[in-house]
Parts: C-alpha cells; structure tokens; sequence
C-alpha cells in the first residue's frame, strides 16, 4: 500500500482539512468540518472514504468541527397576544437577508406558531448523534420549533425541568453556519427565559409590545428581567401601530398611538420601529407567507437593519 498516494488522494477531495495516518491494516483520517453544515459535512466524509479506499485495509474517519461563533438575539414580551411569533419571523428573515446567517428558534414550547409562520407545518426534523437538524424553510431560515415534534393540537402539560430541557434541544442543535439565532420567546417571566438567560446567554434582547399602558407594563417587567440577568436591551417594537381603512385610507390607533416609543424613552433604551395593524400582514402571516420576504418589505428591514448594526457595535 503506497501510503504518499493514499495522502494524495485524500488531500485532492479534502485539501487541508484531512490528515491521515495508517497503522498496520488501518487507514485513520480525521477532519475538520468547521464552518460546514450537515449534509456538507456527510458530503465531505463520503468522498473522503471513497479517497481513500484500498484494498485490504479498513478506513476510519472522525470528523471534528470547531464550535461556531454564535449569536441569539432573544425576542421577548411581558404578556401575549402582542404578535411576537410573527416578529420573531419576520425579523430572522429580514437579517437573512440583510446577510446574516440566520436561524430561527421557537422556544414558545407551549404555543409553537412558527412552522405555520415559516410555511412548514408538518414537517419533522431530523436527527444527528442525537443532536437535532434543523428543518430548512422556503426563506433560507432554519427553524426548529416544538410545534415540529408533537402531534398538531397536542396540549403539553410540562413542568419547568422538562420546558428548560426541551429548549436546550433546540438552541443547542446542529445550526452549522448559522451565525444568529433569533429565539421566540414565550410570553411572561417564568422558567423558559431564566433557563435563556441563565444557560444560553442571548447577546441581547429586543422587546415586543402593543400601545397601550396595559401591554407597556408587562414589557417593563420583561426589560427589567433581562437587565437584572445581565443581558443588554437591543430596543423596544411597538406592534399593532395605527389601523389605516382599506376604503377611505383614514388612519387610526385602536391601541393608542407612541407609548412604546414613550416607554423606550422612558428606559433608555432604543425604540426600533412600529409594526402596523394590518390585515394584510395578518393574513400574510397565516399563509405562511412573511411580508419581510416579499421585495416591497417597507416595516421589517429597518427594524432588522438596526439590529444589525447592534450586533456589530456590541
């Protein structure tokens, strides 16, 4: 067996990111898949064994990857019913295509909305050694979601231990060069955003609220949240914001108009932008068609732009 060929060949299909070594009757190969999603990867490993093939001699391959630089922005509210899930969305979309590498995490483990979101209801990921593969989506996100592995309409009756264990699965998963995880949240201060905070660390966190006082309440508490954990505030978004009349054009605040903005003030923090009650992005949303992926997206790519120059001033 002529050991330089064996190298050689490897080499042509790997480059430098294989290194053999032959023991007795045993070609050894280990390589680097840093920055390499799965089915490059899978790829990578095939050719690599078919390289090095030889008659008589069994190959063993290991593949080693680096842990990726990765950043979760966390998108959180005090309370619900203040269109989180659809921001959520539409803001991972919107930094994928502002060029970041986004993947989009549904850590709303008792009221999973973003497979309809993302158009991918029905749909189950796969698994790697354990480790979960997220599902790709029309909108070159990624998405893993608990809406993905039980069955539609399926109440889950969980405790904290098991919630903060599901979202371990999630955010720990095989992301490969996915460079920004944005996490849905669930409403409210309870278990799944301490186990956030505490194990997963977001970069920082964007709050999501309605105008009005109720709804600016409970964002409070959830800025207050993250500034006690340590986790800085990226801004405030004030959704449902001004109803304009399909027939007369007449615009209206059923909610209230600027209190977000007034409360971002009021903290100190950035206010983002506004979110408009509108039909359109409602039934958008429930079609699986998010508005930040349509070319004419005028709402959610400034708030996305922002977010991006926060990431790369902090």
């Amino acid at each position: 067996m002529d050991e330089v060929a064996v190298k050689a060949a490897v080499s042509a299909v790997a480059g430098t990111r294989a290194t053999v070594r032959v023991e007795g009757r045993r070609i050894g190969v280990v390589i680097d898949a840093s920055g390499l999603d799965a089915p490059a990867r899978d790829a990578l490993e095939a050719s690599v064994r078919m390289a090095a093939a030889v008659p008589g001699y069994e190959v063993r391959t290991v593949v080693t990857a680096e842990r990726a630089a990765r950043r979760i922005v966390a998108v959180a509210s005090g309370k619900g019913g203040v269109g989180k899930s659809t921001l959520s969305a539409n803001l991972a979309i919107a930094l994928a295509r502002a060029g970041r590498r986004t993947g989009l995490v549904d850590a709303d483990i008792y009221g999973p909305s973003q497979p309809r979101l993302m158009a991918v209801e029905g749909t189950r990921p796969e698994a790697r050694d354990k480790v979960l593969l997220p599902v790709a989506t029309p909108y070159g996100v990624p998405l893993l979601s608990m809406g993905q592995l039980v069955e539609p309409g399926r109440a889950l009756a969980w405790r904290g231990p098991m919630t903060a264990g599901a979202l371990g699965q999630l955010v720990e998963a095989d992301w490969g060069v996915t460079d920004t995880l944005v996490v849905d949240l669930p409403p409210g201060t309870g278990d799944v955003q301490l186990t956030m905070v505490q194990k997963h660390r977001p970069a920082g966190a964007v709050i999501v609220s309605t105008p009005q006082d109720l709804a600016l309440i409970d964002a409070r508490r959830a800025i207050d949240l993250f500034r006690k954990a340590g986790v800085p505030i990226i801004g405030l978004v004030e959704n449902m914001a001004g109803y304009a009349c399909p027939h007369c054009g007449e615009v209206s605040d059923p909610f209230g108009r600027g209190g977000a903005e007034a409360a971002a003030r009021e903290e100190g923090i950035a206010f983002l932008g506004r979110v408009p009650l509108d039909i359109a992005i409602r039934r958008a949303s429930d079609a699986g068609q998010p508005p930040a992926a349509g070319a004419d997206d005028r709402v959610f790519a400034p708030i996305a732009a922002q977010v991006v120059d926060w990431l790369g001033s902090h």
